[in-house]
């Protein structure tokens, strides 16, 4: 294809070349990953994923994006293989490191709303991996006493091959978006052991589904941006909307961006499902039918409906989620075996907003958990703000990115209080019960697309007018709840014994 071919082309999809190079890199790697299943050894299997990886890579960003990625790679191999007993530690704060460096450098989000691209996003989803592998590798030395299920599941005795990390690295072009997986996921699948030992299911149903959904939601996304364009905040026609109507074009600017990242993790999805490494096992139905959970990075009518901020991880960027609640928690029990470590440690095990849910919410206790704060309390909003912070720097060093999860901490605070009222009343006032959980829906959906314009503009004067045009209602609301929680203290629902048991 000429280059005069891609700008037509690109003119009529409404991006630039370079994100159309990207794009159509980024749907290649489905039949890529189908032939995967076609090759014939482990070696080999090998060798194509780390070799398709890397085409894929130089098609989509350039010669230097590989020159980029093997920076974390050498550091996460180099460590396991001269300093097994500290590389859990090394590869994550170098390979974190070396990201933060790339995002000063490239300051991606610019090069975004001008219509470039760079391979910062696709190192952001090899780093995870990079240092899953290292932790992994360092579990690998531990006795099972006192580990977790998933330490034991995943943990690695056994020193990979330079050729095997560079496959699971690399695999197919899966580090463009995800999903994230585990190293011995990764073995297992190409050496068809572990649920991949007997015959593999069919794919091409979910994968065709998983297409259908990425052809619905990048329609969607084309036919809705013309309509709200980011550069509307700053406009003088936005200034002369009345107050309800701003409001409602920040949750059409919200709702349409979504539909972009709907689309990358569907393709994302089909290409995983497709190579047979997305199936999770089968359901216990009769029959049983296949799962491919392991694909899974979103569940979009799960978050269009979310019931309360609790359950925005449950539905978005799934396999990140679950990759930082079992590393961070790793990395959290390493650095404070010294006291002097425990603020990095609640740095580290709050890295994302799922942790401290999924502690308080889904009952998924742990050891870092209990050190976040003092023993005999509950973590409060200096916590959840911490989380919020160091996951901003993660995603990029812009003002828009600090205030959106600034902002998310104290919605996620607010949609707290409300649950907990929720939860305190009694069987009887069932009415009660449904009306509240009404507007904890109401006010998540609020309050997360007024959030959420500072992550899509990325500047400190657009976030600030988008916020204040509307009075920053997304931001005093959930500080009125906050305020009313330490007013408005409904007693404890009792717990029954089993629960108690549990």
């Amino acid at each position: 294809m000429t280059y005069l071919d891609m700008e037509s082309m690109a003119a009529a999809i409404g991006v630039s070349v370079p994100v159309l190079r990207f794009l159509l890199s980024f749907v290649a790697t489905i039949p890529v990953s189908f032939i995967w299943r076609l090759v014939p050894s482990p070696g080999a299997k090998h060798a194509y994923a780390a070799a398709s990886g890397v085409f894929l890579s130089y098609l989509s960003f350039g010669f230097s994006s590989n020159l980029h990625f093997l920076v974390p790679m050498l550091i996460g191999y180099l460590s396991m293989a001269f300093f097994r007993a500290k590389c859990g530690i090394i590869t994550f704060f170098c390979g974190f490191g070396y990201l933060i460096a790339c995002h000063v450098y490239y300051m991606s989000g610019d090069a975004w709303k001008e219509g470039g691209i760079d391979a910062t996003g696709a190192l952001m989803v090899l780093t995870l991996k990079v240092i899953s592998c290292s932790i992994n590798y360092n579990d690998g030395l531990l006795k099972d006493e006192g580990l977790r299920e998933a330490q034991k599941k995943n943990r690695l005795i056994k020193l990979p091959s330079l050729i095997e990390y560079v496959g699971y690295c690399l695999c197919c072009g899966t580090h463009f978006a995800g999903p994230v997986y585990e190293m011995k996921d990764y073995l297992e699948w190409t050496e068809r052991k572990g649920i991949w030992s007997g015959p593999w299911p069919s794919p091409y149903l979910a994968t065709l589904r998983a297409l259908v959904q990425a052809a619905f939601c990048m329609a969607l996304y084309l036919y809705l941006v013309p309509y709200h364009p980011l550069s509307r905040f700053t406009e003088p026609i936005y200034q002369e909307w009345g107050f309800w109507k701003r409001l409602s074009y920040q949750y059409m600017s919200g709702f349409t961006a979504r539909w972009k990242y709907y689309f990358i993790w569907s393709i994302s999805e089909a290409s995983i499902i497709i190579s047979g490494l997305g199936f999770s096992g089968w359901t216990d139905s009769s029959p049983p039918k296949p799962k491919w959970d392991r694909a899974k990075n979103v569940d979009i009518l799960g978050l269009e409906f979310v019931k309360s901020a609790v359950e925005i991880p449950l539905n978005w960027n799934i396999q990140v989620s679950t990759w930082l609640r079992h590393c961070m928690t790793k990395m959290a029990q390493i650095l404070s075996k010294r006291k002097k470590n425990n603020l990095i440690a609640i740095s580290l095990a709050l890295f994302n907003w799922k942790l401290v849910w999924f502690c308080e919410y889904d009952m998924v206790c742990s050891d870092v958990y209990d050190r976040l704060v003092q023993k005999g309390k509950k973590p409060g909003f200096f916590q959840l703000l911490a989380t919020q912070t160091v996951s901003a720097v993660w995603h990029g060093l812009y003002p828009g990115y600090i205030i959106f999860f600034v902002q998310s901490a104290l919605m996620i605070a607010g949609s707290r209080v409300i649950y907990r009222w929720q939860q305190a009343l009694p069987p009887k006032m069932a009415a009660v019960k449904k009306i509240l959980g009404l507007i904890n829906f109401a006010y998540t959906v609020l309050v997360l697309n007024y959030s959420c314009v500072g992550f899509m503009v990325l500047s400190m004067h657009e976030t600030l007018a988008s916020y204040g045009s509307v009075y920053y209602i997304g931001t005093i609301l959930p500080i009125v709840l906050i305020l009313l929680s330490y007013i408005i203290k409904p007693a404890k629902p009792s717990r029954s014994k089993t629960q108690k048991a549990q």
